[in-house]
């Protein structure tokens, strides 16, 4: 399927895919989670008279004939059953999109970043004792100040450069954190796979936490945010350059979180790992850039 658009308001984008059917154009419409409606085309051949169609709608949405399209799919559907239950299928909900931590309608990978950081904030007291979670920094609390850099690493735990990201300071740190990776990893992980969803996590959270410590060489920090604005670039720049990959946001989402970069900069919400989300938001951008053009060809 390839996505072609999106419209505003469900019941002219359910009149609109009824429209197609009746065109012979088989398709799907999806809400998602900003409340506009992606208009999704089974055949790639159908595309490029879908797109002319979806032209003359933004055109002329009021025109009678997507109403009269409606009553006649209702026709249809209300002559046979089975054609009913296919006619159900093709309209799926924010719900059924966007996955729902609370219903457990999250992938595997999703599940356990959320558990595993819960069961960290829990272990460690939201970080006020740091001496069960020694193992999880990238390296060695007594290492401040010292010239041997990334001991540990470099003699074989080299978890250390992807651990970092469970740990978290506080309730907000990590309510925030883990609800953005909720939506963002449950869209990637439903879209596309748990294992290319883990390995977006683990080639963003090894670059965003070895960028953090080699720009402050202190290794006091944590959280999932690096890997979150790492999934925000990915998620961004390939629903961007590949429509049809089903991964989308709209433009406010990323201003608002780009600005939110931004303010974690001036230092008035304490000390953040701005390192660590710039290196997670470039390495996403450019997964997403360079994945969008071999889709392409």
């Amino acid at each position: 399927m390839r996505l072609i658009g999106h419209l505003t308001g469900e019941s002219g984008a359910v009149a609109f895919g009824d429209y197609l059917l009746v065109q012979g154009i088989k398709n799907q419409v999806e809400s998602d989670k900003e409340g506009s409606w992606g208009i999704w085309i089974y055949s790639d051949d159908d595309i490029p008279r879908a797109k002319d169609f979806l032209s003359q709608y933004l055109t002329n949405p009021n025109d009678s004939k997507y109403r009269q399209a409606s009553r006649q799919v209702r026709e249809i559907v209300e002559g046979e059953k089975e054609d009913l239950e296919a006619y159900q299928k093709r309209v799926r909900t924010a719900r059924q999109i966007w996955p729902s931590f609370l219903l457990g309608g999250i992938g595997p990978v999703t599940i356990f970043l959320i558990a595993f950081s819960i069961g960290v904030a829990v272990y460690s007291k939201l970080g006020g004792n740091l001496e069960p979670i020694r193992a999880l920094f990238i390296t060695s609390l007594n290492e401040v100040g010292s010239d041997v850099r990334l001991y540990e690493i470099r003699h074989g735990q080299v978890w250390r450069l992807f651990t970092p990201m469970f740990i978290h300071f506080g309730i907000l740190h990590i309510v925030f954190n883990l609800l953005w990776l909720r939506d963002l990893g449950g869209m990637i992980e439903s879209r596309q796979s748990s294992w290319h969803l883990l390995g977006l996590v683990l080639v963003i959270s090894g670059a965003s936490n070895l960028g953090q410590y080699l720009w402050t060489h202190y290794p006091v920090f944590g959280g999932m945010s690096g890997v979150v604005y790492g999934l925000l670039g990915y998620v961004w720049i390939r629903g961007k350059f590949d429509p049809g990959s089903g991964l989308f946001l709209h433009r406010e989402t990323v201003i608002m979180m780009i600005f939110w970069l931004f303010l974690c900069f001036t230092g008035a919400l304490g000390p953040i790992a701005n390192a660590a989300h710039v290196v997670g938001l470039v390495v996403g951008m450019a997964w997403g850039f360079i994945s969008a053009r071999f889709a392409s060809r």
